[in-house]
């Protein structure tokens, strides 16, 4: 099995439209979902400045901050941002269906981070990208292995929608048991967030504080999703003993984003011991005599998914945030303690449930794994 250069066997399709741009589906950076193969949404009748054009089967590779992990395959012709790479397969030589899966994988975007340039917005061009290095079997076993991870791919789709299911019978749930928290047409109390839980920013990153001598995990903003934590690139910070008394997380401690997405947030279970959080994160702790962290969690999601938290956090900057002297004044309503412990319950019976949905999605793909010929025997 050979080892070849992704510019040997694919290469940057370069079309302009120079006509009517009019009807053609506009797919921008913020289309791509990371480390999804599926082009799932895109834009229509929206004026725009792009002008590249890309073919149906053609990858659309997000080029900037290549660390996102952005690539699809597109399901028809349309024009893209300049942001984005459009790669073609030469098709003699690599198995178009092939291609999406060469480019959607960990190797290639470690790759490309690499080689990109730029400080605050790093790009990578293709002309590095092209030097990308992996092995490619003979045409037959390219169409093989392409219906493969196609199925695989078919498999993890069907699996999300389950787990998309499952979270939108919890929403459902929530409404139906606490009713509208804007308008609060269930009359539940009323209570200053401030006056029922204590919160924290944390402490800002610096560079002259990972030295070593006392490092610690610690969380950035993005690594609290709506939750859950994402755990997988950690920053590390310092932290002396005052430090440690002030900042360390506890179980059952809500972290929620103050910028970016405001109001993501996820409770801390005691993931690992000694774990810290950035200045971008407060740390709210809740009252349990009177508000739980799994009944705030969601208030905090239904209220992002109602406005954004623009009645809190304001729209008049470019880019909005939530300080702490807001989100204690935020006017909380809190039904009865048992009612919120009632669907705390609930959301422990479909976490089980997503739980086994994630155990059969990746047994069914191991299945898939077995039945093909290993890769050295290609």
């Amino acid at each position: 099995m050979p080892i070849v250069k992704l510019g040997e066997v694919a290469g940057e399709h370069k079309e302009t439209c120079k006509g009517d741009k009019g009807g053609l589906p506009v797919v921008g950076l913020e289309h791509l979902i990371p480390e999804d193969v599926n082009l799932t949404c895109w834009s229509e009748d929206q004026e725009n400045t792009f002008t590249k054009v890309f073919r149906q089967g053609h990858v659309l590779f997000g080029r900037r901050r290549a660390y996102l992990k952005k690539a699809a395959v597109a399901p028809f012709d349309g024009i893209c941002s300049g942001d984005i790479t459009v790669i073609e397969a030469i098709e003699d030589k690599l198995y178009p269906g092939l291609l999406p899966f060469i480019i959607q994988n960990d190797a290639l975007f470690d790759f490309a981070v690499e080689r990109s340039a730029g400080s605050l917005s790093p790009r990578v061009k293709w002309q590095h990208l092209q030097d990308y290095e992996f092995f490619l079997p003979e045409m037959e076993k390219q169409k093989e292995l392409a219906a493969l991870l196609w199925a695989i791919d078919r498999t993890k789709q069907a699996y999300k929608r389950l787990i998309i299911a499952t979270d939108e019978l919890v929403k459902s749930q929530f409404i139906e048991m606490f009713g509208d928290l804007l308008s609060n047409n269930k009359g539940w109390a009323q209570f200053r967030l401030g006056d029922i839980t204590t919160s924290r920013l944390g402490k800002m990153l610096d560079a002259k504080k990972q030295t070593g001598k006392h490092l610690h995990p610690y969380l950035a903003n993005v690594n609290v999703q709506w939750f859950r934590f994402d755990l997988s690139n950690l920053n590390q910070m310092d932290f002396d003993d005052a430090d440690q008394i002030e900042f360390e997380l506890k179980p059952r401690d809500l972290l929620v984003c103050e910028g970016g997405e405001i109001g993501r947030c996820a409770i801390w279970n005691g993931e690992m011991q000694g774990c810290y959080y950035q200045k971008a994160l407060h740390r709210v702790r809740c009252n349990e005599t009177i508000i739980i962290p799994e009944y705030l969690s969601h208030l905090f999601y239904y209220h992002s998914q109602a406005n954004g938290f623009s009645d809190i956090a304001g729209n008049k900057v470019t880019i909005a945030h939530l300080p702490g002297e807001k989100l204690k004044a935020m006017q909380v309503m809190v039904p009865p303690l048992e009612l919120q412990k009632q669907f705390a319950s609930f959301i422990q019976q479909t976490d089980k449930s997503k739980s086994i949905i994630e155990i059969l999605r990746d047994r069914r793909i191991l299945v898939c794994l077995t039945k093909t010929t290993p890769p050295n025997k290609w």
